[in-house]
């Protein structure tokens, strides 16, 4: 029982694999491996540690750590960064982006230049579902939060 259902750092349930047996990403017309695959549950959470880690730092440098200080900041990093640069320091430091879906999918195979980064209004979108919280640990069978479904963004291996 235990093994069917994977664990926390597999993703969704059946690990890299979704329960028609193709692979995670697959449907979103995303490569398996490599560049441009889906990025694992356990590097995304590892790159939100990074950047609240960061953001608490900041916080606690200019406004004395106060804890709703500590969200604008991370919420203002996720809106200029992944809007302009596709990435925040947690993505940059674990080799992960944030794509457009549109984008991910239309790219063909093979050595390309790098998706443009999703955008402002993309960042604006998955900042504030992220800062809330629950839409960011609802999960599709991809593993892809809600604040990625609902901006239209992928978190992809670079």
């Amino acid at each position: 029982m235990r093994a069917s259902m994977g664990g926390w750092l597999d993703g969704p349930l059946g690990g890299a694999t979704g329960a028609d047996g193709t692979s995670r990403g697959a449907r979103l017309g995303l490569p398996a491996t490599g560049s441009g695959a889906l990025a694992p549950l356990g590097r995304r959470m590892f790159a939100l540690v990074i950047d609240w880690a960061a953001c608490l730092a900041i916080s606690a440098a200019f406004f004395h750590g106060d804890a709703m200080a500590t969200l604008g900041v991370f919420a203002i990093e996720n809106v200029v960064l992944v809007g302009t640069l596709g990435m925040t320091v947690g993505h940059r430091l674990l080799r992960l982006r944030v794509v457009r879906l549109v984008r991910a999918v239309a790219e063909p195979a093979g050595p390309a230049a790098p998706p443009a980064p999703p955008g402002l209004l993309a960042g604006v979108v998955r900042a504030v579902l992220l800062c809330l919280v629950v839409p960011a640990v609802v999960w599709d069978a991809d593993g892809r939060g809600m604040h990625d479904r609902l901006a239209g963004t992928v978190i992809v291996l670079r």
